[in-house]
């Protein structure tokens, strides 16, 4: 039995009278001693549920806002404005309209997610290029702080959107595991859509290994069913470019073994010892081959990858990056328009 982690220190209760003293003066609503803070997330529920914080929680009341590209911002606003946040945190804030959140006192914080070119590269892939095109339409003054997925493109994210800092996706609490069981018979699992690329790599596995591929977004209840029926989950890049899903520490939270192609950055993960690395579509289906046939011999790899798992648990990384926030924006004010 794996036990979840002491409860982090609520961010309101880590601010000191000075950081409380000046957030006031800046406008800023804070909760009152013994109250909840109020935390909306906004994002496309089917990818960001995911990485949500949940109820219970002994220092939070989040609420869960779905928005995805194209929806109603204005019916979006009047929701969030009716649930009075002391913070919105929004997933792909490219999204949000232009001066949309001019209007709001609470504190916002805009997370990118996506993959982009990164600084060393020549001659980006295209897909990279479409996403940073996407990003251009983004407004940097809708939001007090921009926090990006992957350290490595904030260079070309900056261009558009002033990254303050880059901490990888949370994993939601209900994902975790406590009591793990595995059945090496069972299919591997992939969860993301189909591209030529994760095709290619799947083609061998699928034709001898059974493999399941689940190519669209689910509900979190339907992701939780699916963890839960199988002992290999799989992880391949959308496009043959380097980067970090947030699907590895998903599937380490319910303590599968993990085959994946090659992470960048690992945020702490390391190949050969809490998750096997592959490079082609062979090495795939000898890795699912391996598990099945010799299970016993990756036990301890998909239990330390289950320790691993609690460095994104969603209860241990929002309170501490809410805190930061706070202080940050206490120090060193903010350029957003807010009544």
């Amino acid at each position: 039995m794996i036990v979840a982690p002491q409860a982090t220190t609520p961010p309101a209760e880590v601010l000191g009278d000075r950081v409380r003293g000046k957030l006031g003066e800046l406008g800023y609503p804070l909760p009152e001693p013994g109250e909840l803070l109020r935390l909306a997330i906004v994002g496309q529920s089917s990818y960001f549920l995911q990485c949500a914080l949940e109820e219970p929680s002994d220092w939070a009341s989040p609420a869960f806002f779905d928005f995805r590209s194209g929806a109603d911002d204005h019916a979006l606003l009047e929701r969030v404005r009716a649930f009075d946040p002391h913070v919105v945190l929004v997933f792909r804030p490219e999204l949000i309209p232009a001066r949309a959140f001019h209007a709001l006192r609470a504190l916002t914080l805009g997370w990118l997610t996506e993959p982009l070119p990164r600084g060393t590269e020549a001659d980006p892939h295209p897909d990279l290029v479409r996403r940073l095109d996407y990003l251009r339409g983004a407004d940097p003054t809708n939001f007090d702080r921009i926090v990006c997925f992957d350290p490595l493109v904030i260079p070309a994210a900056s261009q558009i959107l002033p990254v303050w800092r880059s901490v990888p996706l949370p994993v939601a609490d209900s994902l975790y595991a406590e009591e793990i069981t595995t059945d090496p018979a069972v299919r591997p699992l992939f969860i993301g859509r189909s591209t030529p690329h994760r095709e290619w790599m799947l083609e061998l596995s699928k034709h001898v290994r059974d493999v399941l591929h689940i190519g669209h977004g689910t509900s979190i209840e339907d992701l939780r069913e699916l963890l839960r029926t199988t002992t290999i989950g799989l992880n391949l890049h959308n496009e043959p470019y380097p980067s970090f899903e947030n699907r590895v520490p998903i599937l380490m939270a319910a303590g599968r073994v993990v085959v994946s192609e090659p992470l960048s950055p690992n945020h702490g993960l390391e190949p050969g010892i809490d998750y096997i690395e592959v490079l082609n579509p062979w090495e795939v289906d000898q890795a699912i081959w391996a598990i099945r046939h010799f299970p016993e011999a990756w036990e301890l790899m998909r239990l330390r990858g289950r320790v691993k798992a609690e460095l994104f648990r969603a209860s241990r990384v929002y309170p501490r990056l809410l805190a930061n926030t706070f202080h940050d924006v206490a120090v060193f004010g903010s350029k957003r328009p807010r009544p």
